[in-house]
C-alpha cells in the first residue's frame, strides 16, 4: 500500500470513484434478474446507505477536518463549521433547481424547477443529486495526500470509498428496478441506473484537484463533503427509507450501515 502513495493524489481519486461508479452499476445490474424488488428490502437498504453516510460524514470527514485545523493552529471547529454548514446551503440550492423525483413518489411531487421531464429522467437525477457529495467526499479524502502523504490518510480515503461503494450497490437496485417497473426495458433501466454514477468520478476528481490547488481549502473541504452528504441524509434517504410500517427495518439497516462504516475507517485508517 505504501507504493500508492508515490501516485499523483487526483489519479487515485479518480480510480477510486471509477470502483464507486462500477459498485453503482453492479448494482443497477439487478434490474436484469428482478421486476420488482420488495418495499421492505428496499427501506433497509436505503437506511443502510444513510447510515454510512452518516458515518461517513463523520469519521472519515469532519474528524480529519478538525485535527487537521488543531495542527495548523486554527481555531479548530470554524474551518468544520463553516465547511458543514456551506454543504448543506450548496445542496440545498441544488435541490431546489435541479429537478429531480423521489423514490415512491408521484410525478406532481417533483422537486426542483418545473419540467415536463419525464419520470424516468426524475427518478435518476434524484439518485444522481446524491453522489455528487459522495464523489467529492472521495476525492477530498485523496487530495488531503497532497498535503500529507502519510500511510494513515490513505488507509482512511480507501476506506471511505470502500464504504461509498459498499452503499452504492443498494442505490443502484434502488433505481434501477424501480425503472424497469416504471416500464422501461431491463437494458434501459440499468442503462439509467448506472448513469447516476457517473457524476461521481467526476466530483471526485474535482475535489481533489481543488485540494491540491488550494490546500488550505482541505479542512473546509472535508466539512463541506460532509455538510453535503448530511443534507442528502435527512433530505432524502431517511424519509424515503422509513416510508411504510416496517420502519424498524430501516432503522435496523441504518446502524449497521453506521456500524460497517465506522469500523471500515477505522480498521483501514
Amino acid at each position: 500500500m505504501n507504493q500508492l502513495l508515490n501516485y499523483n493524489p487526483v489519479l487515485l481519486a479518480l480510480i477510486a470513484t471509477l470502483f464507486t461508479w462500477f459498485v453503482t452499476a453492479a448494482g443497477s445490474s439487478m434490474v436484469f434478474f428482478f421486476k420488482a424488488i420488495n418495499k421492505k428490502i428496499l427501506n433497509s437498504m436505503l437506511g443502510f446507505a444513510a447510515g454510512v453516510m452518516i458515518a461517513a460524514s463523520f469519521w472519515s470527514l469532519l474528524k480529519p477536518a478538525i485535527e487537521m485545523s488543531e495542527k495548523n493552529g486554527s481555531v479548530a471547529w470554524i474551518p468544520a463549521l463553516v465547511g458543514f454548514i456551506s454543504g448543506g446551503a450548496f445542496l440545498f440550492i441544488i435541490d431546489q433547481i435541479l429537478p429531480h423525483l423521489h423514490i415512491g413518489l408521484s410525478v406532481d411531487k417533483a422537486e426542483g424547477i418545473k419540467t415536463s421531464w419525464q419520470r424516468s429522467i426524475l427518478l435518476v437525477l434524484a439518485i444522481t443529486l446524491h453522489n455528487i457529495p459522495e464523489g467529492l467526499a472521495v476525492g477530498v479524502a485523496f487530495g488531503a495526500l497532497a498535503n500529507n502523504p502519510d500511510i494513515g490518510i490513505l488507509s482512511g480515503a480507501i476506506a471511505l470509498a470502500l464504504g461509498i461503494g459498499l452503499q452504492n450497490f443498494p442505490e443502484g437496485a434502488a433505481v434501477s428496478i424501480p425503472l424497469r417497473r416504471e416500464g422501461l426495458s431491463r437494458f434501459r433501466a440499468f442503462n439509467y441506473g448506472q448513469l447516476s454514477g457517473v457524476v461521481e468520478p467526476i466530483a471526485g476528481v474535482l475535489g481533489a484537484y481543488l485540494v491540491l490547488t488550494i490546500r488550505p481549502l482541505l479542512p473546509y473541504a472535508l466539512s463541506f463533503a460532509a455538510g453535503a452528504m448530511i443534507f442528502v441524509v435527512v433530505e432524502e434517504l431517511i424519509p424515503e427509507s422509513q416510508d411504510g410500517h416496517e420502519t424498524d427495518l430501516s432503522t435496523i439497516g441504518a446502524m449497521l450501515g453506521f456500524a460497517t462504516m465506522m469500523v471500515l475507517d477505522v480498521a483501514l485508517g
